[in-house]
């Protein structure tokens, strides 16, 4: 089902109070042929690496995944001014000379708004050292959750692009199907009309004529690519319907390249202005095509 594909970009968060401190959690991804996660934890968390690491591949099968764990600061402890800097700041202030034309005079109010005064309590890591890591990997799993809905929101968009696009194929495979039997006949009749006029008044073999008229045939008859595109339609309709566990996305980008092969063969036989139309709009969907494709896991 559509709902079941995912995008290979997408986002989630979320944070919250574990003891004494604030976590935040954040998931994001972006196309790659492969799963290649990038964590990033505190340093006194770094045993549970391996557990975060198989968290997200249980729930991914490719695209580029960063995971950063930040603890923000500790909850009991507020905002710090930084008084060796805020003197500095100070000193520097009254060194001005004084006959620039400058006000010298020292504001607390207006130090305090100075880069980097005001900071936040430095974190303790050895506080981290009993820190409940079942609390730590809930709150990781609900980043990742949020972040895998949203990759399936986009992924279901993409999935209905594509659908889209098909429909707007299939139509003018349709065309395509309804004018090639036509134009062998008119080219049937080209080629027997111009053989006429060129011997007139010699005698011709009509089984000669005949293989001759049956080759050409042939040579622009485009029943057979038509046949195996509506073949890799239903393909890809399938595909989209029922994903496999590891993902839509190659399969998809297998079936497009056959498509394309298919939609270049027709394009090389149909030497008619109305077939190379549906062609080359076929060519353009395709292209469409895969450049979602690319985006899907």
């Amino acid at each position: 089902m559509i709902g079941s594909i995912q995008s290979m970009t997408g986002f989630g968060s979320a944070e919250g109070m574990i003891g004494s401190h604030r976590f935040a959690v954040e998931v994001r991804s972006v196309n790659h042929r492969f799963f290649t996660p990038s964590i990033k934890l505190p340093q006194a968390l770094l045993r549970m690496e391996q557990e975060v690491r198989d968290l997200l591949r249980r729930h991914v099968t490719r695209g580029h995944v960063s995971l950063t764990l930040r603890i923000e600061r500790e909850a009991s402890e507020g905002p710090r001014i930084d008084v060796a800097r805020l003197l500095s700041y100070a000193a520097q202030i009254r060194a001005l000379p004084s006959d620039g034309g400058l006000d010298t005079r020292v504001d607390i109010a207006s130090l305090l708004r100075l880069p980097d005064v005001i900071t936040s309590a430095p974190l303790d890591e050895t506080s981290l050292a009993d820190v409940d890591q079942g609390a730590v990997l809930a709150l990781i799993t609900e980043a990742v959750q949020a972040f895998v809905a949203m990759r399936l929101a986009e992924g279901g968009r993409l999935a209905q692009y594509l659908l889209d696009r098909l429909v707007i194929i299939e139509g003018a495979l349709e065309r395509l199907a309804a004018r090639a039997p036509q134009r062998v006949l008119e080219q049937r009749d080209r080629l027997a009309a111009a053989v006429q006029e060129l011997t007139a008044g010699v005698a011709l073999d009509p089984q000669r004529l005949v293989q001759e008229i049956a080759i050409l045939a042939d040579r622009v008859d485009v029943a057979e690519e038509l046949s195996r595109f509506a073949s890799h339609n239903t393909a890809t309709r399938s595909a989209i319907a029922s994903p496999e566990g590891d993902g839509v996305g190659k399969r998809l980008g297998f079936i497009l390249q056959e498509m394309v092969r298919e939609a270049n063969t027709t394009g090389s036989k149909a030497n008619d202005a109305a077939m190379q139309q549906d062609v080359v709009l076929i060519k353009e969907e395709l292209e469409r095509m895969r450049e979602q494709v690319e985006n899907l896991e």
